[in-house]
């Protein structure tokens, strides 16, 4: 589970204080994956740091009591000057992992190919995205958090793999999405919610959900 207890974010911009949650309260529960709708620069990202513990809320507390994912894309436990076989068997051992089986897991889904074997800080964007991807598949999570603004990846047969791998994990684990689209959401969820203003408008559907977006966004 994760839980928001009364959370509050906000950012100094240089001009204005923009309000990312004001006092927002909320639980993620296992087996009911959920979808964050909002506009672009609304705070998704941030929203799905605070869930990984990567940032801290100004108010209010996170409770995490579920394995949960560091987000999609997130490159924060990954050294560049380290090839991503070094970097697979690091991150294996800090989650009690096979080593072997985590390099093996990664080198397969990836298809870097000579590559696995190079720093990652030569990987264009999209090889990153991959090997980022692969690591967090690697691993064994109750709650998966994908944030659409992360980096994507354009080879389809990763996507097909990697696709077809996540949606088995899903059958066991949940997902938290964030996305300005509704079609992103509706692969994976069924309760969503909606950002706007720092306040998150919580339903029990997709589609009550996407009513409210398409309304503020036109209206």
């Amino acid at each position: 589970m994760i839980e928001f207890e009364n959370v509050s974010k906000s950012f100094w911009t240089g001009k204005r204080r923009k309000v990312i949650l004001d006092r927002a309260s909320f639980r993620v529960l296992p087996g009911n994956s959920m979808g964050i709708l909002a506009p672009n620069g609304a705070g998704k990202t941030t929203i799905i740091n605070m869930m990984a513990g990567l940032e801290k809320p100004d108010e209010g507390r996170v409770i995490r009591t579920s394995r949960i994912s560091f987000p999609l894309g997130f490159m924060g436990g990954v050294v560049t000057k380290h090839t991503a076989t070094e970097n697979a068997r690091y991150i294996a051992r800090l989650y009690g992992l096979d080593p072997d089986y985590v390099e093996s897991f990664c080198r397969w889904l990836c298809g870097l190919d000579e590559y696995f074997d190079m720093p990652v800080g030569t990987y264009s964007q999209g090889m990153r995205a991959r090997f980022s991807f692969a690591l967090m598949l690697a691993l064994d999570f109750d709650i998966y958090l994908i944030d659409e603004g992360m980096p994507a990846t354009t080879d389809v047969e990763f996507n097909r793999k990697a696709g077809g791998i996540l949606r088995d994990r899903l059958r066991n684990a949940t997902v938290v999405i964030v996305s300005h689209q509704a079609s992103t959401l509706e692969k994976f969820c069924r309760s969503a919610a909606v950002l706007r203003d720092g306040q998150l408008y919580m339903f029990d559907t997709l589609e009550e959900a996407k009513r409210l977006y398409d309304y503020q966004a036109h209206g």
